[in-house]
């Protein structure tokens, strides 16, 4: 593989890093662009969700040491998107982390799940899982 071809991977995992942190950042794009371009859909599928689940536990070890501190005050997520967060995860317990790829609402859900003490196992497997799937179904609309 050519070094363009390697940081067009890069890329592609950096961009679903930060875009399952807090950061206001999409991935969709990036992996439209370099399916596009001619990149393996396959191993795009890979890099983005390895990416992304890794950006998630980001999340849940910052709200797992930290509680809901630095999701207000150091990482500006405002109290109302916590707060829904919080009730989501609340009403529908572990359940809801299959929710995690939904924008908006997604990410803070990682963060309440290690402020709420998830089970590790299962946060990995759920994020794993739903964020792998999202990606799946747009490489699948872009074929």
């Amino acid at each position: 593989m050519s070094a363009l071809i390697h940081l067009g991977y890069l890329g592609m995992f950096l961009s679903a890093l930060l875009a399952a942190t807090i950061l206001p950042f999409s991935s969709e794009i990036v992996l439209s662009s370099l399916y596009s371009s001619g990149l393996s859909g396959v191993l795009l599928l890979a890099v983005a969700s390895l990416g992304n689940v890794l950006g998630s536990v980001v999340n849940y070890v910052l709200g797992f040491k930290f509680g809901k501190e630095i999701a207000t005050r150091r990482l500006k997520v405002s109290d109302a998107t916590f707060t829904r967060a919080s009730s989501t995860f609340t009403k529908w317990g572990k359940w809801s982390l299959f929710l995690c790829w939904v924008p908006i609402v997604g990410d803070p859900i990682t963060l309440v799940a290690g402020v709420l003490r998830s089970p590790l196992w299962f946060f990995l497997l759920a994020v794993t899982v739903s964020k792998t799937a999202r990606y799946a179904a747009l490489l699948y609309v872009l074929a």
